[in-house]
């Protein structure tokens, strides 16, 4: 049967509306986004193909990309474009709502910050925060983008930024795709370089955040600043 001859309580979403959405399974709510099915299956059979595919694993669909998406099938360009797109709002959602309701003050904070931006990446990237004097966050900022073990930092242009901003201090942010949270010596040497740089121009630097997909490590945290 497809969707719109089931019982009208039982369609994804006729029951979203009259259940709510704590009342739809993952399914459902991945059937919603597909929309519709074809001759072989529904958008709820398709969906279910799809959370089969990753595991029913919500992290692992979030990773995937488009073109594997498009790989499964019933799902086409339309359709893996808007499960893309909506797993990337909710990627940005738990970004923003970091940012409006923690100070950065701790280490943990930052990583639950970067960890949704950084941490599930196949390549490095590095990223500059700019603090004002209470810890409050301005501005964030992607410095460069590397390959699997790294990434250029430019250290003029780190104190370019922050005095367009006014911060009065940084955190460095960058990931490592191995998983491996040790700072290489190369980590090491740019962090004294920039803290010497801002101990010119008045600017701290409070800490150095390794991010990975499931931890951190912090040069303030163990001492390394």
């Amino acid at each position: 049967m497809i969707i719109k001859e089931w019982n009208e309580e039982d369609r994804p979403r006729e029951k979203l509306f009259f259940k709510g959405r704590m009342a739809l399974s993952e399914a459902e709510l991945l059937a919603i986004l597909i929309g519709s099915g074809n001759k072989r299956d529904s958008a709820l059979g398709i969906s279910r193909k799809v959370l089969s595919e990753t595991g029913h694993n919500l992290t692992v669909l979030s990773r995937i990309s488009i073109k594997n998406l498009m790989m499964i099938r019933g799902i086409g360009k339309a359709k893996a474009a808007v499960i893309i797109a909506a797993l990337e709002l909710g990627r940005r959602r738990r970004t923003e709502n970091v940012i409006e309701k923690m100070k950065l003050s701790s280490s943990g904070s930052v990583f639950d910050l970067m960890q949704p931006l950084i941490g599930e990446l196949d390549h490095e990237e590095f990223w500059i925060l700019l603090l004002n004097n209470a810890n409050k966050m301005k501005f964030k900022w992607r410095l460069s983008v590397g390959g699997i073990t790294a990434t250029l930092v430019d250290v003029r242009l780190i104190y370019k930024k922050a005095l367009e901003h006014g911060a009065t201090s940084i955190i460095l942010c960058h990931n490592h795709p191995s998983g491996n949270l040790q700072p290489s010596q190369s980590d090491i040497m740019l962090t004294k370089k920039v803290i010497k740089g801002g101990g010119i121009l008045d600017i701290k630097v409070l800490d150095h955040i390794i991010v990975t997909e499931c931890a951190y490590y912090s040069f303030a945290d163990e001492g390394n600043l």
